[in-house]
């Protein structure tokens, strides 16, 4: 796996384009990773600090996505390095779409990211810049359609990513108009633990969870557990966190979820950062649930969790572990050989998949339809893990042998 991933990590991009914002000092780049299927697609991210380094790792980190949530594409990423609190963002993202529109006509699909909301930045700012739709690219290079079952098949997906959610099941609180887009990738987090269970063997139920970041997948991930009968312990976020060790009730989280400001926990009794920074780790769970930034958990942090009896972790953060290699570094290998890690790829790619499923012929746009969808793409890949490897250790590892034995 180490020599199949070595050479994937370092073969060179296809296309890498570079931006410079003529008003103020924001940089960008889409780095296409390849274009596998006449086309590729990956998100578009805002950040201070960010370089092409990171781009390029995340286009990488698509590329074997695909693998599982398809089309059968190549994985590409656009990031901009900018304060994305600066009121001057909207017209750097506006100029930064009007220059990269010409990919996105011709073979490359993007969405929201990171400091970059898909319904109220992507989608309107691309059609500025005469762009049916941010996945247009998608559908010329890879899919061909003709004119009419491009026009069927954007109309699809323009509808299903921002459809309003009615069944109960899945939105937390059908008046407050939640989309498939808000909830679609915590949901995956989440069922990627009840899948595992199933295939491995036990039951979600009664197990004790811990959720680190409550954005848009942190909180889904920690409603959609708590809905399925584990005991959130602990939920982490950037300006601190709470705990209880007995867990929070379903009706405790979803309140959570329903306050939460923007992609901040708001709660009582709020623990300092630093303070549950020291606490949260040594608590006895069985899930983890890292939903924050990438490269954040240290391999002390694992360990700790793992003496107090960690099973499983399902990522719902790109590469969550503190490596500087792109995929598979030293605290990602020590964890995989201990418990059962369920890698990114797998368990956040609920909206890859979303989109994947519009792409497709005319399809049912029901949110049963959308979710089992997610799931049951899900569960093949994890059932395809076992299949190959039916220990609760080197999942990960077993995961990246199967994509990238498509990918090489």
């Amino acid at each position: 796996m180490k020599e199949l991933l070595k050479k994937y990590e370092e073969k060179d991009p296809e296309i890498v384009f570079h931006w410079n914002d003529p008003e103020t000092e924001a940089e960008g780049w889409t780095v296409i990773n390849s274009l596998r299927g006449g086309a590729a697609g990956g998100g578009t991210r805002m950040r201070k600090g960010l370089d092409a380094n990171e781009v390029l790792s995340l286009a990488k980190t698509m590329e074997v996505k695909f693998t599982v949530a398809g089309p059968a594409i190549g994985g590409a990423k656009s990031g901009i390095n900018f304060d994305p609190s600066d009121p001057r963002k909207k017209g750097v993202l506006e100029r930064w779409f009007k220059a990269v529109s010409p990919l996105l006509k011709a073979y490359y699909g993007t969405g929201g990211d990171l400091n970059v909301d898909e319904i109220h930045e992507v989608i309107p700012m691309t059609e500025q810049s005469a762009v049916w739709h941010p996945q247009e690219g998608v559908f010329n290079g890879h899919f061909s359609p003709t004119e009419a079952d491009k026009i069927n098949r954007i109309g699809q997906l323009r509808q299903g990513v921002i459809k309003v959610l009615e069944n109960v099941n899945f939105s937390p609180d059908v008046s407050r108009k939640y989309t498939v887009a808000d909830m679609i990738t915590g949901y995956g987090v989440a069922e990627a633990v009840r899948h595992y269970y199933d295939i491995y063997g036990g039951n979600v139920k009664g197990k004790r969870a811990i959720v680190q970041g409550f954005g848009n997948v942190g909180a889904a991930a920690a409603y959609y557990l708590s809905q399925m009968g584990a005991k959130v312990v602990g939920i982490i976020d950037r300006d601190g966190g709470i705990i209880d060790k007995d867990g929070f009730s379903f009706e405790e989280i979803k309140q959570l979820f329903l306050k939460k400001d923007g992609n901040t926990l708001v709660a009582d009794k709020m623990i300092p950062f630093d303070e549950i920074n020291e606490k949260i780790w040594k608590l006895e769970t069985e899930i983890f649930a890292p939903c924050a930034a990438s490269r954040l958990i240290t391999k002390e942090q694992i360990s700790q969790m793992i003496e107090t009896g960690l099973e499983v972790i399902s990522c719902g953060a790109n590469v969550p572990f503190a490596d500087k290699e792109i995929f598979f570094g030293p605290i990602m290998e020590f964890t995989d050989e201990r418990v059962s890690l369920i890698p990114d790829f797998i368990s956040n790619c609920g909206m890859a998949r979303v989109f994947a499923y519009f792409m497709e012929r005319k399809v049912q746009m029901t949110d049963e339809a959308i979710f089992n969808d997610t799931s049951i793409t899900i569960k093949n890949a994890i059932q395809n893990i076992f299949d190959n490897n039916s220990t609760k250790t080197n999942i990960s590892k077993t995961a990246f042998e199967i994509a990238l034995k498509q990918l090489l």
